[in-house]
Parts: C-alpha cells; structure tokens; sequence
C-alpha cells in the first residue's frame, strides 16, 4: 500500500468516526490559553492549520509550544491581536489569508470581565470595555473574515458565549448582558450571512480553567453535588462542542447554541446547591 492511499483510508477512517478539518484553516481568538488553546489543540488534531489570537506575545509563544506537542500536520500561526480592535481582527484576517491562502472557521472566544457587582453599581469605562471586547468584539471579527473569506468562500463562525446569558446571577450581571447579546447576535448572523456561513453558539458553565481556579477549586464538592452529570465540565468538553460545530457533522446547523453546563439549566426551582 502507498502512502497516499495509506493516507487517504485513515482520513476516510477518522471521518466515520469523529468531525475533520483537514486542510481547513481556523483563527482563534484568546487562542493562548484555557479553552481557546482547548479548542485550538482539537482543531489541530483534527487536520487544520490553526492561528491564534491574543494580547500578549509571550502567551502566544507558550501556546505555540503547547500546540507543537499535540498531533497534527498543520500550520500554527500566531498574531498579537486585542480582540477590542478592529484594526487588529481586520489585520488578523488579513495575514491569515495571505500565509494560509483561506479561513474558514473563526471562533470568537475572548472575552473580558472587568466589574464585578450590581448593575446600578456598574461604571461607565467598565461599561463600555465589557461590551467593547465581548460583543463588538464578536461583530469585527466575524465581519473581518466574512469580508476576508467567507463571503465568496463559505466558513463556519463559532461563538463562545456562557451559560451566564441564560441566567441571572448575583455578582457577573453585565458580563452574563453581554454573553446573552452573543446569542442574540448568533442568531442574527446566522440569517444575515447564509447561506455561505454558519454561524453557532456554546454556552458552557463552569469550566475548570486555570484562569477561573479561585472560583471552582474551594467549592467543586458543592458546586457539583446536585448537578445531574456530578463534574464540572472541562476545557476539552468545550473544544469537542466547538470542533461538531466547524465541521460538516454539523453542515445543517445555524444560528443555535449548544449549552454544556452539565444539566445545571434543568434543575427544578428550589433544589440547593
């Protein structure tokens, strides 16, 4: 057997048995650590070339290394982005296009959350940052690779909102406002940019992260007691979620949101946690 055909039959293999992305090109965004690393590892392992987005340079270089380790073909691309910039997610789509030659899945995961508190509590520039990065950011960065790719090519738009725009919670009010206007916007794009993109939510619950450690690590015994699947849920159950949704295994599928917080949405009013 020849190595193309040897090649060509374990591609045909992994596709029977989970989503491929061979050849296909994907930008991240918060791309160098926690979930959007996650997912940027699934993608890579699933035969694409990957770029990811973030701020800080040494993140992405650690990131990189990460990703090297993982089992793949593919290209890894990073880009110092601010995913509150326009200018930094035109440039992105951009550099993307011209090194890679496409870009057909975008996942819009970074976010920020620089208040804590009552909305009537809530300050202006703090205001205006949450919704600067969580939902403008989300709309610049997908216009930037319809505009790029997409619109002639087709793609898939993969949004990383939360659980927490589903809900009300004492603490991350404006912060669950501006996940909730992710899914509204969801579904809004999903119909302005078909038939050539699709365009999906995730709305996970809580995720062992290292960057939401203080929160889950005291109390995973509480926070999980009552929960129908007993765990929180992790960054690879996120990355498999936004795998199906950049691929064909979900080429009928626009404008929806897959919610992955272990069945914490279904418990009846009144159950403790």
């Amino acid at each position: 057997m020849n190595a193309q055909v040897g090649n060509g039959q374990a591609r045909n293999e992994r596709a029977r048995n989970e989503p491929v992305l061979d050849g296909r090109v994907a930008v991240i965004t918060g791309g160098s650590r926690g979930i959007g690393l996650g997912i940027a590892k699934a993608y890579r392992e699933a035969g694409a070339h990957v770029v990811i987005a973030a701020r800080k340079a040494e993140g992405l270089a650690a990131a990189r290394e990460e990703l090297l380790r993982v089992k793949g073909d593919g290209e890894i691309h990073e880009v110092v982005a601010n995913a509150g910039e326009p200018e930094d997610a035109e440039r992105c789509a951009e550099e993307t296009v011209a090194r890679l030659g496409r870009l057909d899945v975008l996942v819009n995961n970074a976010a920020t959350n620089p208040y804590m508190g009552d909305l009537l509590d809530l300050d202006l520039p703090r205001a205006e940052k949450t919704v600067r990065v969580n939902q403008y950011g989300m709309i610049a960065w997908t216009r930037c690779a319809w505009r790029a790719w997409m619109r002639e090519h087709g793609g898939a738009v993969v949004n990383i909102a939360s659980v927490g725009g589903l809900i009300v919670d004492p603490h991350i009010g404006w912060y669950n406002a501006t996940k909730a206007a992710m899914l509204h916007m969801t579904r809004q794009l999903a119909y302005e940019l078909g038939p050539m993109a699709r365009v999906n939510a995730i709305a996970p619950g809580l995720i062992k992260t290292e960057l939401a450690r203080a929160v889950w690590e005291p109390r995973e015994p509480i926070l999980t007691a009552k929960l129908p699947l007993r765990r929180l849920g992790t960054v690879e159950d996120v990355a498999r979620a936004a795998l199906f949704l950049a691929s064909e295994a979900s080429s009928w599928m626009t404008g929806q949101t897959l919610v992955l917080d272990g069945g914490a949405t279904v418990l009846p009013i009144g159950v403790e946690a």
